[in-house]
């Protein structure tokens, strides 16, 4: 008889639960949270283990992994659509949503989440660690304006080079504890950005060995970091059957409700990477603003900006792009700019 296995994760313990064909709980149990514990409590059963299913998270990846290693059939789930399955149940414990996991697995109302491989997994992390480093420079250089306010000083717009020796150049000489600190969070800076240099540079020279990559940057508005992100986002085009498909997995197409005569469409889902998504609709505002040449892509969007907005032409152009690029990916060609029809001169 074939059996389910549900494991709620958490940090330290994993609640585990095995129901049968039938839907018949058949063990209960709890292991700590570590593939090679959870392996010797499920195969000490002895039992004939069809599916291992836990939620998508930040230890799913490692897990499932792990796990597979010790020829477990270990599958990730959507851990969005499982809580709308677990949110009918009146109790939130962890062993009802271990028991529900394995009821979901058992009936086949999942949907798995594909894996992505282990250089996807490593470049992603390089590209979160560089986001979180701007975002912390971002943040010293509003502290240090807001405290030279408290004395009156209103920097300038200026450049990252620019910006200590301005900052230290305006300091008044009176302020010896104040200036201290101010001069600790300057050096922080300074630091800041010598590190995103470096990130900057490990980044390119992956950039400018991935053929995938150089590929999708000659999509006009796409550089080297929308490129990287979309390509570890998407890892493997192949899971998707169409090409339009990429544009609703990064919910850049809109939310549709239907009922009997009802038929409304709202604004885009925004389901999946938000950071992909923002940079997709940054790529498509420069393709409508910036980018000199003339393409398909953006003679469509500049009809769409003359109608409804230079916002909405974006976030259009954006999800034009992912398909693109997905297709760049499947095909391995270079963007194609098209050639644009002159208009037809009637003879007198």
């Amino acid at each position: 008889m074939s059996h389910y296995v549900g494991l709620d994760i958490s940090m330290k313990e994993t609640v585990i639960c095995i129901v049968n064909e039938k839907g018949i709980i058949v063990h209960r149990g709890k292991s700590k949270t570590d593939p090679e514990k959870i392996s010797y409590h499920l195969k000490k059963l002895n039992l004939n283990i069809e599916k291992i299913g836990l939620e998508s998270g930040s230890l799913s990846h490692w897990l499932i992994n792990e796990l597979r290693k010790f020829e477990l059939p270990a599958i990730c789930i959507d851990a969005r659509k499982m809580a709308a399955f677990l949110a009918v149940r009146v109790n939130k414990t962890d062993d009802n949503d271990a028991e529900g996991i394995a009821e979901a697995i058992r009936c086949n109302l999942y949907k798995e989440v594909s894996q992505k491989s282990q250089e996807a997994i490593e470049i992603g992390t390089l590209i979160q660690c560089r986001k979180t480093l701007v975002r912390q420079r971002v943040q010293l250089i509003n502290s240090i304006r807001g405290f030279l306010k408290t004395y009156g000083i209103r920097l300038e717009s200026c450049g990252e080079k620019e910006f200590p020796e301005r900052v230290r150049a305006v300091l008044p000489g009176a302020l010896m504890i104040a200036r201290e600190g101010i001069e600790s969070l300057v050096s922080c800076y300074e630091k800041l950005c010598l590190e995103i240099k470096n990130l900057d540079k490990k980044i390119e020279t992956l950039g400018r060995e991935d053929e995938d990559v150089k590929r999708l940057m000659t999509v006009p508005g796409v550089g080297i970091i929308t490129a990287m992100s979309f390509k570890i986002e998407i890892d493997d085009p192949h899971r998707f059957k169409k090409s339009r498909d990429v544009g609703a997995y990064l919910g850049m197409t809109p939310r549709q409700y239907s009922s009997g005569e009802t038929k409304r469409q709202g604004r885009i889902s925004k389901c999946g990477s938000s950071a992909l998504r923002t940079l997709l609709t940054e790529a498509g505002l420069v393709c409508l603003t910036r980018s000199k040449k003339w393409s398909r892509v953006k003679a469509w969007g500049l009809k769409i900006m003359r109608k409804h907005g230079v916002k909405k032409a974006s976030v259009a152009i954006g999800r034009k792009l992912a398909v693109i690029m997905h297709r760049i990916l499947l095909e391995k060609k270079d963007f194609i700019y098209g050639e644009e029809k002159k208009p037809e001169v009637k003879a007198a």
